[in-house]
């Protein structure tokens, strides 16, 4: 005989399952849609009847990468994410163990601001520092704009996987002749390679998707992905197709990014979460 309690935890997974089925399709949809416009003509787009039967054509994509000049914005995009990233570890990891391991835990809500203010509020003194100092329209502008955000994002993170290395390992390693920073370099950062590999998705992820600083910031040369699918939308009428070809194509590679780094992400945004 079944049980009430059983019945109960049936009717949750249930639940659960509707639930959870219903949420991936309305995240998915668009996505779906926007997939298959990039592979229609405009008029195509336009007929509900063409939704699902269509016949497929890659001239948006020819059309994207061979005259709009998509990959030197591909390239725009990597330098300057690559680039934040890197400076951003380099601050943000020494500044995340010293939080840590030295009691400045609290301190880091402060740091973590930068996350809260809204990035619209900024471009106005970025852009009056920037240029005073001539860089604006350089990468320089943007590295350092997208480290403002990155660098507290990655001290969040690694502090909460700080936490999870025995301080014990690191008084081993001094009574056998390392320095503090030698035991950090060669016993601690070794064993959080993990969350660094969590940070440096996450800062890479912004970096990519960021549009305000670059509209801003950027200059002819040094344009981003997104900024060059602001300018697929034209006055006076819309390349629909042309659009979401772009649109798949700077998605596709967070996509995969995100899929191989799975569960680096979770185990990362899970510790910052409950520990940090």
């Amino acid at each position: 005989m079944k049980t009430a309690t059983s019945i109960e935890s049936r009717g949750f997974v249930r639940f659960r399952t509707v639930f959870l089925i219903v949420f991936g399709l309305i995240c998915l949809a668009p996505i779906a849609w926007m997939l298959l416009a990039s592979f229609k003509t405009n008029i195509d787009i336009y007929d509900p009847s063409s939704t699902f039967s269509f016949s497929p054509t890659l001239k948006n994509y020819v059309s994207v990468f061979a005259q709009a000049d998509f990959l030197q914005f591909f390239i725009n995009s990597l330098v300057i994410g690559v680039g934040s990233t890197a400076l951003s570890l380099l601050i943000g990891v020494p500044a995340a163990y010293s939080m840590q391991r030295f009691g400045m835990v609290k301190s880091s809500g402060m740091i973590l601001l930068s996350r809260v203010i809204p990035h619209v509020t900024l471009l106005v003194p970025w852009y009056f520092i920037f240029a005073s100092m001539r860089m604006v329209g350089g990468y320089s502008s943007l590295i350092i704009s997208h480290m403002f955000i990155a660098v507290p994002l990655i001290v969040w993170v690694m502090i909460g996987v700080f936490e999870g290395v025995p301080e014990e390992l690191e008084e081993a390693a001094r009574v056998d002749g390392l320095t503090h920073i030698g035991a950090f370099r060669r016993i601690v950062v070794p064993l959080v390679v993990p969350g660094i590999a969590t940070s440096s998705i996450l800062s890479f992820i912004f970096s990519w998707n960021n549009f305000v600083f670059a509209l801003v910031l950027s200059g002819n040369d040094t344009r981003t992905l997104p900024v060059a699918i602001f300018n697929f939308i034209g006055y006076a009428s819309i390349d629909w197709g042309a659009l979401m070809a772009a649109c798949v194509s700077i998605t596709a590679p967070m996509i995969v990014m995100a899929l191989l780094g799975q569960k680096y992400v979770v185990a990362g945004m899970t510790a910052g979460a409950v520990k940090g």
